[in-house]
């Protein structure tokens, strides 16, 4: 289980890249849940709350512009 605060000195692409894994490693855990071949059922939890954290954290740097803010200050 990653902690909030990780995910916060994060910048938006490596969240977006962890969000990738993280979705690649539920379908693979709902695979093998489906097949019996599942061993740790609490990983499951633990994968769906993480890709919540970093949609939260992405949508809430949208709303506030935060990842926008950066770009802008680095061109003038």
């Amino acid at each position: 289980m990653t902690k909030i605060a990780e995910l916060r000195a994060k910048s938006g692409d490596e969240l977006k890249e962890m969000l990738l894994s993280l979705r690649k490693e539920q379908f693979n855990l709902r695979f093998q849940r489906a097949t019996g071949q599942l061993e740790s059922t609490n990983r499951i939890r633990a994968v769906r709350r993480d890709i919540a954290r970093i949609k939260t954290l992405l949508g809430a740097s949208k709303r506030t512009g935060k990842a926008s803010a950066g770009e802008a200050g680095a061109g003038a």
